[in-house]
């Protein structure tokens, strides 16, 4: 393993254990609210990243402290199993050296993991907000550039104003409460996002540890039978977020597409959560996604909360 260059005078690095889950989150709150201006992290996402399969805590985590306060974290993972690798970086504002002192360590780690894949190079993803506490203008003098922004995308809802919609003609609705159902669910999603931006192939296993399967409740994700074509359209989404019901994938075979299932799909899911007591709920979009996704959820009446871009750099596997 590569030597980890000496922090910055005053700061000191560790590796992250599963005892760190409830101050690492405490940290990624406060960074959610100088960035977004809600605390939006619950501890059971940051153990799930803790524990995924994915990820060596000892290799692929590092907690930055001055003095005794935890101020910064990252995290490195690799889904791939070639040269693509993820990271996170948060920093609290004012030690700059201590945010550049994680990317070292980041970038360093993701290239080491691309050379044992076999790969040439590390192409690494970092997914900031907007306005992130990270200084952009650092990113940019190390080589990092932004390749694609996400709209997180909002909207009230309540139990008088979005009822349950009738499916259209043809449509069956039915949640993944078997197993069965599961591996058809995570097959729709394979196939639906194939041609989108970042989508990496991922086996049922894979996918099982990436949406921490354990706590998963199952009666959140549907999958959608329309007559004469089978199972076409899944829709993923889960009720773990402080501030509001969450949809992480609603996909559409393009076969299917057309037919009013994205649409029913959507006011399903403001349906049901409203029917939960929810009065808000958020989905994350692609701005450059050719199949119209964001168009859709505009006409339903979603609007932007805020937005987050993926910055990416290129370097030698090492």
């Amino acid at each position: 393993m590569t030597t980890s260059p000496t922090p910055p005078q005053g700061l000191t690095v560790r590796p992250a254990t599963l005892d760190d889950a409830a101050a690492v989150c405490a940290l990624l709150n406060e960074v959610d609210v100088l960035e977004i201006g809600r605390a939006d992290t619950e501890t059971a996402e940051v153990r799930a990243d803790f524990v995924h399969p994915e990820v060596d805590l000892e290799r692929d985590s590092w907690l930055l402290f001055d003095g005794d306060l935890l101020v910064g974290y990252a995290l490195a993972w690799d889904e791939s199993g070639g040269e693509r690798i993820d990271v996170d970086h948060y920093v609290l504002p004012g030690r700059p050296q201590g945010a550049l002192h994680l990317l070292d360590l980041l970038e360093a780690r993701a290239a080491e993991r691309a050379a044992a894949n076999g790969a040439s190079r590390a192409v690494v993803h970092l997914h900031l907000n907007t306005e992130p506490t990270t200084d952009p203008r650092d990113l940019r003098a190390r080589g990092w550039r932004t390749v694609r922004r996400y709209n997180v995308l909002a909207r009230r809802i309540g139990a008088d104003t979005d009822p349950l919609p009738k499916a259209p003609p043809g449509v069956v609705l039915r949640p993944c409460l078997a197993e069965e159902d599961r591996r058809c669910a995570h097959a729709l999603l394979q196939e639906s996002f194939t041609e989108h931006f970042d989508h990496q192939p991922r086996t049922y296993a894979q996918w099982l540890d990436d949406i921490d399967a354990p706590n998963v409740d199952w009666s959140l994700i549907w999958v959608a039978h329309v007559e004469g074509l089978g199972d076409a359209a899944v829709l993923r989404t889960h009720d773990n977020r402080p501030s509001m019901g969450w949809i992480g994938n609603l996909g559409v075979l393009a076969e299917a597409r057309g037919r009013g299932i994205g649409s029913h799909l959507l006011r399903h899911a403001f349906g049901h959560y409203a029917a939960l007591g929810r009065d808000r709920i958020g989905l994350g979009v692609d701005t450059d996604n050719s199949s119209g996704a964001l168009a859709l959820y505009e006409r339903h009446g979603m609007t932007l909360d805020h937005a987050v871009d993926t910055w990416e750099l290129i370097r030698p596997a090492a």
